[in-house]
């Protein structure tokens, strides 16, 4: 009998063998089958969760973050300006407590205002009212170094006759604060806005009644004074009520009533200079509904502030005689009186509101980008 090699005999299972073989591949295969059935509700869970939250943050996202502003709209702060008042103009002192700068003349302004002397190595800007050091400007202005950068600013609501030590300013100063339009910080007496809303022709005429005829208030009386020059020949003329010193009294608060049952006012000023046109004109005139007669700089320089019919020149006269003829002319023909009120139609007065206007205005004029440089000749420009 020949023997038979292992490797090709026929190996035979029997029947229970075979049914536990197929149970652990079907327990097996039953087990993969719920692995990924888990695996895939778990993904597709967190897809769902993903997919929800994008759709939160897309429909809803101020709740979840801040906004965020374009470049060019976002928000921005002005640093704080720090500016010294090194005196008060003529020593008039009101209280900085609480001072809060607003007004179209004052927009986006952010300083700190202060008369602490403590601050001048700290200040940005010092302001220096020239009537105040003038008389001793040596031992009058700040004796300390001037700190880098530091800007000076020149502030005179006067004009050249009434300064002294004017070339003692030379070579000391940035800037200038003045009535003259040509200054860096421009500080009228006054000024012309445009009315809001359409032209009304209510305002062509004055709202009090009109029973007297000129007026004039004066308190720095000369009698070899050029204006009282011309006055003394214009009253051989022509009434005219004289009030201040020495004169008829006139106190601050009577004053608008009193000077609004005048025609005219003679607003002459003490003495002649570019663009000197100084509260004669805004306060005691114009805010009294008052046609003004101008004794000051030329016609052309007033024409740059206020229309060419609002008020009469006196050197539209030959004479002061001249003068007093048409003012009379105009007391009896209402038409061309009141022609000297067609601009208020369109345009009303504004006065300075106090020392505060200048400086708040100041506070938005020297937060634009820093000027530095030295005036060699100020007594020169102003002059």
């Amino acid at each position: 009998m020949t023997e038979t090699e292992p490797s090709s005999r026929l190996v035979m299972s029997s029947p229970q063998s075979t049914n536990c073989s197929m149970k652990a591949q079907a327990t097996s295969s039953l087990k993969k089958k719920y692995f990924y059935s888990q695996l895939f509700l778990f993904l597709l869970l967190q897809l769902l969760f993903t997919l929800s939250l994008l759709s939160y943050w897309y429909l809803f996202p101020l709740s979840v973050q801040k906004p965020c502003l374009p470049a060019q709209v976002a928000p921005s702060i002005t640093p704080v300006l720090t500016i010294l008042l090194w005196t008060w103009p003529f020593n008039q002192r009101v209280s900085l407590q609480g001072l809060r700068c607003s007004g179209p003349w004052t927009k986006e302004a952010n300083c700190r205002i202060t008369l602490n002397r403590i601050w001048y190595k700290r200040a940005h800007v010092v302001i220096i009212h020239h009537r105040d050091v003038s008389s001793r400007p040596s031992m009058q202005l700040p004796s300390e170094p001037r700190p880098a950068g530091q800007r000076w600013v020149w502030f005179s609501l006067e004009s050249p006759s009434h300064l002294n030590n004017l070339a003692a300013m030379d070579g000391l100063f940035n800037l200038t604060m003045t009535y003259r339009s040509d200054s860096d910080i421009f500080t009228p007496y006054g000024w012309l806005k445009p009315r809001e809303g359409p032209k009304n022709s209510s305002l062509a005429r004055p709202p009090y009644p009109k029973t007297k005829l000129v007026a004039w208030v004066v308190s720095n009386w000369k009698e070899d004074s050029k204006r009282v020059t011309y006055f003394r020949m214009l009253q051989l003329y022509l009434s005219v009520d004289i009030y201040g010193k020495n004169h008829k009294p006139l106190s601050t608060k009577d004053q608008l009533s009193v000077l609004s049952e005048y025609k005219f006012y003679l607003a002459f000023e003490n003495s002649l200079h570019q663009d000197y046109i100084t509260e004669k004109l805004w306060n005691n005139a114009l805010a009294a509904w008052a046609v003004p007669i101008v004794y000051g700089p030329p016609r052309h320089n007033y024409e740059r502030f206020l229309p060419s019919d609002a008020f009469i020149h006196v050197s539209d006269f030959t004479s002061p005689e001249e003068l007093a003829i048409y003012l009379m002319i105009l007391n009896k023909d209402e038409k061309r009186y009141l022609a000297y009120f067609q601009w208020r139609e369109h345009l009303e007065v504004v006065t300075r509101s106090g020392w505060y206007q200048e400086f708040c205005k100041a506070c938005r004029i020297l937060q634009q980008p820093p000027t530095y440089r030295t005036l060699p000749m100020l007594s020169r420009w102003f002059s």
